[in-house]
C-alpha cells in the first residue's frame, strides 16, 4: 500500500507561495460557512511522519481562525481514561454540529501503538479494528464529515532526517527518541500500519496517504483536501432521508412481551425477608467490586408507572452514596442534539469501582424517538447495531452491565395512573403525555419486541421483569444485579 502511494511529489517554493494566500482566505471562509451547517467536521492527522503531523498542524493553525478550531492531541491514556472503555475519550471530544476538530493521535493510532508495544494481543487488535469501523460508520451515518490523513515518510527519508539531526542543531530540535525507535522498528511497523489502513479505510471514511518528503506538497495536500471536502459538503443539496438499514423483518407471530407471565406474585413477608438478604448480598458484592476495580452500569426501561424508580431505590438503599450516580434521562438538550445521540451516554460512563444507574437510556432512539417520529426510520434502524457495539465495548472493558425492561399490562398501568392522581406526593409523576402515550400502546409493543430481539445478546442480555406485582419485580431485579456482579468479578 505505501509502496503504491504517490512518492516523490514536490511543489516549488514559487508555486507554494502563490497558492498559500488564496488557500488561507478560502479556509477561513469555509470555517464561517461551516458555523451554520448541520454537521461537524473531524480531521484525523496521524502517521509515521511524526514531525510532519506537527508541522501540518502548525500550518493549519496559521491559515485558519483558531477560535473556531478545536485541536486535541491524544497521547498515552491517562489513569481516568484507562478506567473507561477505549473510545470514551474520543466520544467525549467530538465537536458539535457546525464545528471543526483536528485530532492528533486518533483511535486507530492508539490501537496500533498498544499492539506494537505488547499492550494488547492480536485478537484484541483485531477486535479493536472492528470497533473502529463501527465507530466511524456511526459518526458518518449521523452526518459527520470525517477526513483521515496518514502522513507517510519513506524509510530512506527518515534515515536522512535522523542523520541531519546529528549534524544540525535546528534539525535536531525536531527529532526525539520516538523517531529513532520508529526508524529501528520501521520494518515491523509498516505491515501492521497497512493492516490497520486496509481494515479501516472505507467508502464513507477513506484514508488519504500523504507522502511527506516535500513539506510544501504535504501541507498543501492536507489543507486543500480539507477545504475541498468541507466546501463540497456545504455546497451539496440537502441529503435525502437515510435509507433504512437492511435488517430482515421479525416473525410477526413472535411477541416477546406476550411471553412474560404477569401473574407472578410474592407475599409481603417473603418480600421483606428476601429483599433484606439480597441487599446484604449486593453490599458485599459491590464492596468486592470496589476493591477489584469493577464498574457497573444498570439500565432501567419500562412502561410509565412500571416501578422503575422504586426498583432503583431498593438498589441504592444497599449502596454507599459515594459509590453510585443515578442519571435520569429526559429529552435531549440543544447541546446534546448537536451531537450523535450516543454522545451524552458515553460521557456518563463510570470510572472503575463506580456504579452508574440510567433511569431510561440510549434505548430512547429505538423506542420513543421511533414511535413519536423523532428519528427517521434509517436512524432508528441503524441504532440497533450502534447500541450493540456500544454495549459490547462496555462488557469487554470489564463493566458489569444490567438491562431491565419492567413490563405491566395496560389495565395495571391505568390503575397506577389513577392512584398517582389521588396521592399528593405522587401527583407530579402524572401528566397529559402519560395518557397520550397509552393511545400508542400497540406501536410501543412492536418497538419493544424488536428492541429486545435486536439488542439482547450473550454479552448484554435483557432481563424482562414481570412488574404487575412490584414486590416480585424488585426481588427479580436485585437478584439479577447480584448475579451480573458475581459474573463480572469472576473475570477479573
Amino acid at each position: 500500500m505505501f509502496e503504491t502511494a504517490e512518492l516523490g511529489n514536490a511543489v516549488a517554493k514559487t508555486d507554494y507561495d502563490a497558492r498559500a494566500p488564496g488557500l488561507r482566505v478560502d479556509l477561513i471562509n469555509a470555517q464561517y460557512d461551516l458555523r451554520s451547517a448541520d454537521f461537524p467536521v473531524v480531521v484525523l492527522l496521524t502517521g509515521d511522519d511524526r514531525a510532519g503531523v506537527n508541522e501540518v498542524l502548525n500550518v493549519l493553525h496559521q491559515w485558519m481562525d483558531t477560535r473556531f478550531v478545536q485541536t486535541i492531541a491524544f497521547g498515552a491514556r491517562s489513569e481516568e481514561e484507562r478506567e473507561r472503555p477505549r473510545f470514551w475519550r474520543y466520544w467525549k471530544a467530538l465537536p458539535r454540529k457546525g464545528q471543526l476538530a483536528l485530532f492528533v493521535g486518533d483511535w486507530s493510532t492508539s490501537l496500533l501503538v498498544d499492539h506494537l508495544s505488547g499492550g494488547i494481543d492480536d485478537a484484541e487488535f483485531a477486535r479493536g479494528l472492528d470497533h473502529v469501523e463501527r465507530y466511524e460508520h456511526a459518526l458518518v451515518d449521523d452526518g459527520a464529515l470525517l477526513l483521515k490523513f496518514w502522513l507517510h515518510l519513506p524509510k530512506r527519508e527518515l534515515k536522512r532526517r535522523l542523520k541531519q539531526g546529528r549534524r544540525n542543531d535546528a534539525a535536531a530540535l525536531r527529532i526525539d527518541p520516538v523517531d529513532r525507535r520508529l526508524y529501528q522498528n520501521y520494518d515491523e511497523l509498516l505491515p501492521h500500519a497497512e493492516r490497520l489502513i486496509r481494515k479501516t479505510s472505507s467508502a464513507v471514511a477513506p484514508w488519504q496517504i500523504v507522502e511527506g518528503t516535500d513539506s510544501q506538497y504535504r501541507n498543501l495536500t492536507v489543507a486543500e483536501g480539507i477545504l475541498a471536502a468541507v466546501n463540497a459538503r456545504i455546497g451539496a443539496r440537502a441529503a435525502a432521508p437515510a435509507a433504512a438499514a437492511a435488517i430482515p423483518d421479525l416473525d410477526p407471530q413472535t411477541t416477546v412481551l406476550g411471553s412474560i407471565d404477569l401473574q407472578s406474585r410474592v407475599s409481603y413477608d417473603e418480600y421483606k425477608a428476601t429483599v433484606a438478604l439480597l441487599q446484604a448480598r449486593l453490599r458485599e458484592l459491590t464492596a468486592r467490586a470496589r476493591r477489584k476495580g469493577v464498574a457497573t452500569v444498570l439500565v432501567f426501561e419500562g412502561w410509565d408507572a412500571a416501578g422503575k424508580g422504586g426498583a432503583i431505590r431498593r438498589i441504592t438503599n444497599a449502596l454507599d452514596a459515594r459509590d453510585y450516580r443515578t442519571v435520569p434521562i429526559s429529552a435531549p438538550t440543544e447541546e446534546e442534539k448537536a451531537h450523535h445521540y450516543l454522545w451524552r451516554f458515553w460521557r456518563q460512563l463510570p470510572r472503575d469501582r463506580q456504579i452508574v444507574i440510567f433511569d431510561r437510556s440510549w434505548y430512547g432512539r429505538v423506542l420513543v424517538e421511533r414511535v413519536e417520529g423523532l428519528a427517521q426510520e434509517g436512524e432508528w434502524r441503524r441504532a440497533f447495531a450502534e447500541i450493540n457495539d456500544f454495549e459490547d465495548q462496555l462488557v469487554e472493558h470489564g463493566i458489569a452491565l444490567g438491562k431491565f425492561w419492567l413490563h405491566i399490562d395496560a389495565g395495571e398501568q391505568l390503575r397506577r395512573f389513577q392512584e398517582r392522581e389521588k396521592t399528593p406526593f405522587k401527583k407530579y409523576k402524572i401528566g397529559e403525555d402519560d395518557y397520550r402515550n397509552r393511545g400508542k400502546w400497540d406501536a410501543y409493543v412492536a418497538a419493544i419486541d424488536e428492541m429486545v430481539a435486536r439488542t439482547s445478546s450473550e454479552l448484554a442480555p435483557w432481563t424482562l421483569v414481570p412488574a404487575n406485582d412490584k414486590r416480585f419485580a424488585r426481588i427479580t431485579i436485585l437478584r439479577t444485579v447480584c448475579d451480573a456482579l458475581k459474573k463480572s468479578l469472576k473475570r477479573v
